[in-house]
């Protein structure tokens, strides 16, 4: 009788300690998914000033950026994306709204999104996402140094190459209209190198300052009349009219020489540039970096590109009537008629 008592006793406490294992292990596994489920989210929040596909391939790279660094929407990272559409007073309340969101980084497109950005914030850390002179602009102490919460990616293009690759096209150019809005801090520093290079090149620059798009068209129709080519530097004004610009340069058959190459693809002769969408892939992954306390602002140096693509516009030169030397041809990325409605078919999918 004993031993069948103590039999039985053995058998409880087994059953027991089986029982506790087995709800031991369900409980580590539904700890284990909801740590999984709850996992941080990161929060980017990006600021673009106006649309145009040259900051629309930045943001294209952006995106691309922070999925290389293992940040993926619907996983593990949200985008709060705003865009101000060139206007100020949208940039300061749409900057506002970013900040209240309590991101873990924050992205600007552009000059005036960056500046709108670091005005509102002092503690987050504000990626500059194509901003061509960081100094110059306020926003950061030095290159190397940054020393406060904005570092990030300049998109400071080679002008005095741009000068020189038109000079080299259109040997007989004796005058260049610069084309800029006096509003963008970022353009006037352009302009200030494009006149000592012009001079290098023994060309006569001439400086058009828009304050608008409004009036773009009826400048571009005085520049044609006046210069023998026109130059655009970096301005997202000129830029959201790009179109306009070679619609009316096109009716007195007037090169443009652009700063990049999305601008090339809308109907710019030519530029040696700084390709939109790596600058926009840099960003992403500086970004990354600074939202997972990888790396500081105040330390981390501002992101330079040390060359830059060359891009034809074969169409516009056959359009123009301009010949584009063999040589530089072999170097160059050629954009025909054709390879913009491969592109274009390959964005409609």
């Amino acid at each position: 009788m004993k031993n069948k008592r103590l039999i039985t006793v053995v058998v409880i406490i087994l059953v027991y300690l089986a029982g506790a294992f087995i709800y031991g292990k369900a409980s580590g596994e539904k700890e284990s998914t909801s740590t999984n489920q709850t996992k941080k989210t990161t929060v980017v929040g990006v600021l673009q000033y106006v649309s145009h596909p040259a900051l629309d391939e930045i943001y294209r790279g952006i995106k691309d950026g922070l999925k290389e660094e293992g940040l993926k929407e619907g996983e593990n990272l949200e985008i709060k994306f705003q865009n101000g559409q060139a206007d100020q007073s949208k940039l300061a309340t749409m900057s506002q709204q970013l900040v209240q969101s309590d991101p873990d980084v924050l992205i600007g497109i552009a000059t005036p999104a960056a500046q709108s950005l670091a005005n509102t914030t002092s503690s987050i850390p504000v990626v500059l996402g194509a901003v061509t002179d960081p100094v110059g602009a306020g926003l950061v102490g030095s290159l190397e140094k940054p020393g406060g919460n904005v570092t990030g990616v300049s998109d400071q293009p080679p002008v005095a190459s741009q000068i020189k690759l038109a000079s080299d096209l259109l040997p007989n150019a004796k005058k260049v209209g610069i084309l800029y809005a006096s509003s963008e801090d970022n353009s006037k520093y352009q302009v200030a190198q494009a006149e000592e290079a012009a001079k290098k090149e023994g060309l006569e620059a001439v400086k058009y300052a828009v304050p608008s798009t409004n009036e773009i068209a009826q400048t571009v129709q005085v520049m044609s009349r006046q210069v023998d080519f026109i130059y655009v530097p970096l301005d997202n004004t000129i830029a959201n009219a790009m179109q306009t610009v070679v619609k009316e340069a096109n009716k007195a058959n007037i090169p443009v020489i652009p700063s990049v190459d999305t601008m090339v693809e809308q109907g710019g002769l030519a530029t040696i540039g700084i390709n939109q969408y790596q600058l926009g892939l840099q960003s992403g992954k500086m970004a990354a970096e600074l939202a997972s306390g990888k790396e500081k602002p105040e330390t981390t140096p501002v992101y330079m590109f040390d060359q830059g693509d060359t891009v034809i516009n074969q169409s516009q030169a056959d359009h123009l009537g301009i010949t584009i030397p063999q040589s530089m041809k072999e170097k160059a990325k050629i954009i025909t008629d054709e390879s913009q409605q491969e592109t274009s078919k390959e964005d409609d999918k």
